[in-house]
């Protein structure tokens, strides 16, 4: 998962559209009906279609149960399960082992401290490092918040991780210098309102991230 740039919670046919052109490499449905950026089954299934042989398919789920995963796997077959909710260590590998998908397990971090969940979920495929969601707030991720990058600056979990929380065409650059990251991922950064992909910002994040990325290569 090198050099990786997903752009999560498509769920317009032109943000698609835009994500694909651009060169994403990861795109993620958003399967958390809370969440502005929610898509129905039949709308991800169409969306899949056109993600074949572009971009790997993301399903971002909260705490879903067995019959949700079920239902997203015959309808969808993404490429990996993103659990952005409560899961345990537990549940990742009986995920991985019951329906052989592989599981990006996303945490959140505020403080060097939380960077101490990482080992308990080991068996997971990669991580997604993102803010952890402010006090109140209503979705477990997709708020907005940047983190300290500079905490991150070591950061070597000795599996794939992606950088998320806050990220935007303008500070994109500077997330992936001050962290090291490899592979970021944005939701709404790239938006123009709350569940609504700006196809300009998706084009101008992964511009940026891939620039990016050359000159920490060039380094």
């Amino acid at each position: 998962m090198s050099t990786t740039i997903k752009i999560c919670g498509v769920n317009s046919p032109e943000a698609l559209a835009a994500s694909l052109q651009a060169g994403a490499d990861m795109v993620g449905f958003v399967f958390y009906e809370p969440s502005p950026r929610f898509i129905g089954l039949d709308t991800a299934r169409n969306f899949a279609r056109h993600c074949r042989d572009h971009a790997e398919v993301v399903a971002l789920t909260v705490d879903a149960s067995d019959e949700t995963m079920e239902a997203i796997i015959k309808r969808v077959g993404p490429a990996y399960f993103q659990l952005h909710g409560s899961e345990t260590p537990e549940r990742v590998v009986e995920i991985q082992e019951k329906y052989g998908i592989s599981v990006i397990k996303a945490i959140g971090v505020a403080e060097a401290a939380d960077l101490g969940l990482v080992d308990a979920y080991r068996e997971a495929d990669a991580l997604l490092i993102d803010a952890k969601p402010p006090k109140g707030a209503l979705l477990p991720g997709g708020n907005g918040v940047p983190l300290d990058w500079s905490l991150l600056a070591r950061f070597n979990p000795g599996k794939p991780w992606l950088l998320s929380g806050g990220l935007t065409p303008e500070n994109v650059a500077d997330a992936i210098k001050a962290s090291g990251a490899r592979s970021v991922d944005v939701s709404s950064g790239v938006e123009s309102a709350p569940g609504q992909k700006n196809p300009l910002r998706i084009a101008a994040f992964i511009s940026a991230a891939r620039e990016a990325f050359k000159a920490v290569e060039q380094d």
